[in-house]
């Protein structure tokens, strides 16, 4: 983890996210029960939940801790480090970190949670702020695509979970 980008390192994991960074926090249902939050879990911890938004993910297995992957959104290309994992039965997700080549500087996490209420929710949580020219000249546009991206995740983890599942 010696090549990240930005620090702290692992604030997703506790949720008070450090100031000097744009923050995003993005919650949604998913629906109910254990086998939707098992099948929501593992297809986050699998990339499958990034691969059915489009995006292209290059990495040699599920999210551990310091694997290095690569998302790409059409032309772009952008490396990233697992930088924790959890899965529990009550959370399970993973949080990436930037790495030199990213637009960005800062971390997103992915986090299924199952409530004691039986309720599904599917979250992401992440700072960032520019990195590279790309990122600074797209200002509110580079924000605004960090949101959609959140909301597509949701939406595609619903539909994988619950379509298929």
């Amino acid at each position: 983890m010696s090549e990240l980008t930005y620090a702290p390192v692992g604030a997703t994991r506790t949720g008070t996210l450090p100031p000097g960074f744009r923050h995003l926090f993005y919650r949604a249902p998913l629906g109910s029960g254990a086998d939707l939050y098992e099948r929501a879990g593992d297809a986050v911890l699998g990339f499958r939940m990034h691969r059915a938004t489009g995006a292209r993910v290059v990495a040699a297995s599920s999210a551990v801790p310091g694997l290095p992957l690569t998302l790409g959104f059409g032309p772009l290309r952008v490396p990233c480090e697992v930088i924790w994992t959890e899965k529990s039965g009550k959370r399970t997700g993973f949080a990436y970190g930037t790495l030199p080549g990213h637009q960005a500087s800062g971390e997103e996490a992915f986090i299924v949670e199952h409530d004691d209420r039986d309720r599904v929710w599917f979250t992401v949580v992440a700072y960032s702020r520019p990195a590279r020219t790309l990122m600074r000249l797209g200002g509110p546009f580079a924000v605004a695509f960090q949101h959609t991206y959140a909301r597509l995740c949701g939406r595609a983890l619903k539909r994988l979970c619950t379509v298929n599942g």
